[in-house]
């Protein structure tokens, strides 16, 4: 079974390293959980190394300035890899041409600060990035059925900035980018992404982290923090690390009635059914 701890510090000594997740970890995206700051910060007042690693597809700079507008501290963290840098720098190396179709919205304006591209119709387009739903608040990727039918009539690839299928906005859950790259492999579309679980990301935070120490971290040093099981936890076991999943994020309804305290059971279940297993769990990050 995967041990439930009940907090951070019980894990004191085994790592110097963490790579954690934003939304579902350190905030919901209204406010900062004022027991996760406290557990970074302790970390860090350890000698620990702090890289908060997010799938938001804008660069860390614009997640740096969402932080900011949350009023979380700056003593939480080392540095910022963002799945949006990851998607940049695949951009920027030519790799889906200079003319791109965008699907998103005018918040994730940033991703295209950074982007040398310009953005065209669809008919002019070498290839489509999408950086979520135009009203994640309102529309659903069925909503894309037409024109998702229209870029793969032109047999276009798509490069996913978020491979988030779902991110929860305090109550209410909304979907990301993840969610139209699903709709469009249905169709027999080509998509790419770099963000969490893929290898990219996790190079720009062992990059980071060497930059900071001025030398590499053994993986066995390092542990993965996070709320989702097919990206948190599935690219920290593909890349050798250890997680630590947090069950009180994108899997709390299947955990019980504690949000801060998950059924074991329940816990086993989920993770049988998903066919993923974390080095170990709690309910939320603290």
């Amino acid at each position: 079974m995967t041990p439930i701890i009940g907090s951070l510090s019980d894990l004191d000594g085994r790592y110097d390293v963490l790579f954690c997740d934003l939304w579902g970890c350190l905030h919901d995206g209204k406010r900062v959980y004022p027991a996760a700051v406290e557990a970074l910060r302790r970390f860090r007042a350890r000698g620990g190394v702090v890289i908060l690693m997010t799938n938001a597809p804008r660069p860390a700079w614009s997640v740096e300035r969402h932080l900011e507008r949350l009023g979380c501290p700056l003593d939480v963290r080392d540095g910022v890899v963002s799945s949006g840098d990851a998607a940049v720098a695949s951009v920027n190396a030519g790799e889906w041409g200079r003319r791109v179709f965008h699907i998103g919205a005018d918040k994730d304006e940033a991703f295209f600060e950074a982007a040398r591209v310009e953005r065209v119709a669809l008919e002019e387009a070498e290839s489509v990035i999408v950086t979520g739903l135009v009203d994640d608040l309102t529309e659903t990727p069925d909503d894309y059925a037409e024109r998702l039918a229209a870029v793969r009539a032109r047999g276009l690839r798509m490069l996913s900035a978020n491979p988030d299928v779902h991110v929860d906005v305090g109550e209410r859950r909304i979907w990301c980018a993840g969610g139209i790259a699903l709709a469009y492999e249905a169709l027999g579309g080509e998509t790419a992404s770099y963000g969490k679980p893929h290898p990219p990301i996790y190079a720009m935070g062992r990059a980071m982290v060497e930059s900071r120490l001025g030398r590499p971290v053994e993986d066995a040093r390092i542990l993965c923090v996070g709320d989702g099981i097919h990206t948190d936890v599935a690219g920290g076991v593909a890349q050798g690390l250890d997680t630590l999943f947090v069950t009180g994020g994108l899997a709390a309804p299947q955990m019980g009635d504690d949000v801060e305290a998950p059924d074991p059971e329940k816990l086993e279940f989920y993770i049988a059914s998903h066919g993923l297993r974390p080095t170990v769990a709690i309910g939320r990050l603290r």
